[in-house]
């Protein structure tokens, strides 16, 4: 069974610490902005598998070497009219996306578990006026991809790597207008391929066990370059930064690969409740991405690996920004 003793997980930090490494320890200033301008930023809801890329990248950095942490919300016209009319003077359609409350607990967490840094919360709220005037340019970077889902996600990672907001603290009422310098954006794209992330992995467990679980993994994992990487540069590179992912570092993949499937996650494994625990040896966490959660776990952010999915459309709510019905596959209009 899983758990913190397991070899696995410390394996995964010497792995994952060199992948990350490479992307973000020799990263060259812009000539213009000089030695103290922000180098890096990582595209943050606050969940797992950025959280867990932001929290090893604090033990390879410089101590005073700040970084920025870009989380977007979108206002949603369908969420604004399912929530109607509230009293509460601290609702904004922003401050309630669930990657914002996530956001802003992780980066709390981060602050308390590795202080000394300056991490910077950038709160990229994006409003429905805005949306619409960029939706023809997104368009046109995810072709040919051209479903309403592709649009969710890329206009997400779109205002994401325009990288301006506003410098949040607890989001208060004093918000200073922000633009991050950084040209290099970390992503944590591939972690749920490879580690069982999604719900359908857990329907491919509960009907053929491992061997459908492993048909699943091995689906995703074989077009993700033509489903999310081509894309996903080209909308993130209109604003001249580049994206790399320390998940899908060759070396990193051969040694994923070579892991059983059951040192991945923790399908099949004795049930347990997800939350928070007291067992120091087998925390209670969620089966999907396991090996993940126990290493962010034993790094010190519990509430980070107790986080539980969520897709980045559905985070940041840019999915079905229009009203009406409309389904993930459906052709954009």
């Amino acid at each position: 069974m899983l758990s913190l003793s397991v070899p696995a997980v410390d394996a995964l930090l010497v792995n994952l610490r060199r992948s990350l490494a490479v992307r973000i320890l020799a990263i060259p200033p812009l000539p213009s902005d000089g030695e103290a301008s922000t180098k890096l930023a990582i595209l943050f809801s606050g969940g797992l598998d950025c959280t867990l890329l932001a929290r090893i990248a604090h033990d390879l950095l410089p101590q005073d070497q700040e970084v920025d942490l870009l989380n977007v919300a979108f206002e949603n016209p369908r969420v604004l009219k399912a929530a109607g009319k509230t009293s509460d003077p601290a609702f904004t359609v922003f401050s309630q996306c669930p990657d914002r409350v996530t956001g802003l607990k992780s980066h709390a967490e981060m602050q308390r578990v590795c202080p000394g840094r300056q991490w910077r919360f950038v709160a990229i709220d994006v409003t429905y006026a805005e949306f619409m005037s960029h939706r023809p340019q997104i368009v046109s970077l995810i072709y040919p991809h051209k479903t309403e889902m592709d649009l969710s996600i890329a206009c997400a990672l779109y205002f994401a790597a325009r990288g301006s907001g506003f410098l949040c603290s607890g989001c208060s009422t004093d918000l200073v207008p922000y633009t991050t310098s950084a040209r290099v954006l970390i992503s944590g794209l591939g972690a749920d391929e490879l580690f069982a992330g999604y719900t359908r992995h857990a329907t491919a467990f509960a009907r053929q066990g491992y061997e459908g679980l492993a048909d699943e993994l091995e689906l995703d994992y074989q077009r993700l370059g033509n489903r999310n990487l081509g894309r996903d540069d080209r909308v993130v590179s209109d604003w001249a930064r580049e994206v790399r992912y320390p998940y899908l570092d060759e070396d990193f993949l051969h040694w994923v690969l070579s892991l059983p499937i059951w040192e991945k996650c923790g399908f099949g494994q004795p049930e347990i409740a997800t939350g928070f625990l007291n067992h120091d040896e087998n925390p209670l966490l969620e089966p999907s991405k396991k090996l993940l959660r126990l290493l962010l776990w034993k790094l010190g952010m519990k509430f980070a690996a107790a986080e539980k999915k969520r897709a980045i459309q559905f985070g940041a709510r840019s999915a079905k920004m229009e009203v009406g019905k409309t389904k993930g596959t459906q052709i954009i209009s």
